[in-house]
């Protein structure tokens, strides 16, 4: 039986779809399913829940539990990890102290102040996961889901070496939200998407032999479709090619649309007129942290007619349990992964984690080579990249230098915060945080 682990079983939502995933993939209903948290309660939720789509479908699954990391991860041949670092208490520090200085994050989990500390709580866990990985299970594939994606991949693959891919669905996303906008069905469209976690552009859209893009650019200028995403239309048009993540994301990894709260109440949020960004409040200020604790209240709320709903009879987007399936089965599938710059895109640094297209068979991850991207593409990732590149010194070393220069050089605070701002911000962090960051 193969054994699956969960680390971060917790996120009960996030836990219920991927394992509904793995239940319906044939080739895995015979499979052991161990889910590990720290949070006792939440991870005997998580087991009532998927457990009810054992029992629903009759399978030969097992359910296991342990809050005993190591343990949860003996003789695993997947480690699928889901946590949050700090939880919601220390999200809401990455958004709330921030703001006191200007820097106003719509999510806050990828560049800026608040991805900056996420990065720094996480990756300690992560490699110290991986060496636990190095002695009871050492054949085992990690499939990461945990933000920021790129500094944290980067940094387990500077600290450990472990094979791990590192999973997001912005690319699943955003390809059928563009066949929407255009009016071809998505089943028809074959496309290639390259670049950083959050920050990957589709290169190429096409239906057969035919390019997509003038039909993408004729649709842009429509009004409803304007208000789904005003931020990443900007910036196809100034960049000339359409980006992976949302726009109350991609807002914050550049510095043109959030210069001050006036400018985000006044300017940015006016622009959304579709609610497809509810999830993000239209923009506003700390709108996905509202929206976990609206969504993690609902949950609790909602528990026991959740525990009865029938299970999706359908496999979301997600690449997990596709994965699992096109490795155990030596079936090959194509994904985009998050995995180490082996010249994969030569005019970005090696060594950085980038997102490009993976095979996936009986020989596990296969990244393809890219190239060259756009010159424009690749400077405006390496703004990025540049953020990544300390923080993971940081996380490794302990150097508190590299925090301050890390959040010195995020492109957001850089548009908005004085030197003197950024250090006392970061100091204030640093103390508030101090519980989650050992290292330092």
């Amino acid at each position: 039986m193969t054994k699956i682990t969960l680390i971060g079983s917790g996120s009960l939502v996030f836990t219920r779809n991927l394992c509904n995933d793995i239940l319906l993939a044939p080739s895995l209903r015979d499979c052991t399913i161990m889910l590990m948290d720290v949070d006792p309660e939440r991870l005997d939720q998580s087991r009532q829940i998927v457990q009810a789509m054992v029992d629903h479908r009759k399978l030969a699954a097992r359910v296991e539990t342990s809050m005993d990391r190591k343990d949860a991860v003996r003789d695993a041949s997947y480690v699928i990890t889901t946590f949050q670092q700090g939880g919601l208490d220390a999200y809401q520090l990455d958004i709330e102290i921030p703001q006191r200085y200007g820097v106003e994050q719509c999510v806050g989990d990828t560049l800026g102040p608040g991805g900056v500390f996420r990065a720094l709580r996480t990756i300690p866990v992560l490699t110290k996961l991986c060496l636990e990985l190095d002695d009871v299970a050492p054949d085992s594939l990690l499939l990461n889901y945990v933000n920021p994606m790129a500094a944290n991949c980067w940094a387990v693959d500077e600290a450990t070496g472990r094979p791990h891919v590192g999973l997001c669905h912005s690319v699943q996303g955003t390809s059928e939200m563009l066949a929407e906008w255009i009016g071809v069905p998505y089943e028809e469209v074959t496309f290639y998407c390259a670049g950083i976690n959050h920050q990957a552009f589709f290169l190429d859209f096409r239906r057969g032999a035919e390019d997509l893009y003038p039909l993408i650019w004729g649709a842009i200028d429509r009004p409803e479709i304007y208000g789904q995403e005003p931020v990443r239309i900007e910036l196809m048009k100034a960049f000339g090619y359409f980006v992976t993540e949302s726009s109350g994301h991609a807002s914050e990894y550049v510095p043109y649309f959030r210069k001050s709260r006036k400018m985000v109440e006044e300017e940015l949020v006016p622009k959304f007129t579709d609610k497809v960004n509810y999830w993000f409040d239209y923009g506003r200020t700390g709108g996905y942290l509202r929206h976990c604790f609206h969504r993690m209240q609902k949950f609790q709320n909602d528990f026991e007619s959740i525990i009865k709903e029938p299970p999706a009879d359908v496999r979301s987007h997600e690449y997990g349990s596709y994965i699992i399936e096109a490795i155990e089965s030596n079936t090959a599938i194509r994904i985009n992964g998050n995995v180490p710059n082996t010249d994969l895109i030569e005019n970005l640094p090696r060594g950085c984690c980038v997102e490009v297209p993976c095979l996936i068979d009986g020989n596990g991850i296969q990244p393809t080579k890219v190239g060259l991207v756009p010159p424009q593409l690749a400077a405006l990732n390496r703004t990025n990249i540049n953020v990544q590149e300390l923080i993971v010194e940081a996380a490794l070393t302990g150097d508190v230098d590299a925090v301050y220069h890390a959040v010195t050089l995020d492109p957001l605070t850089a548009a908005v915060c004085t030197l003197p701002q950024i250090r006392s911000m970061v100091d204030e962090m640093l103390t508030a945080q101090e519980q989650w960051l050992p290292q330092f």
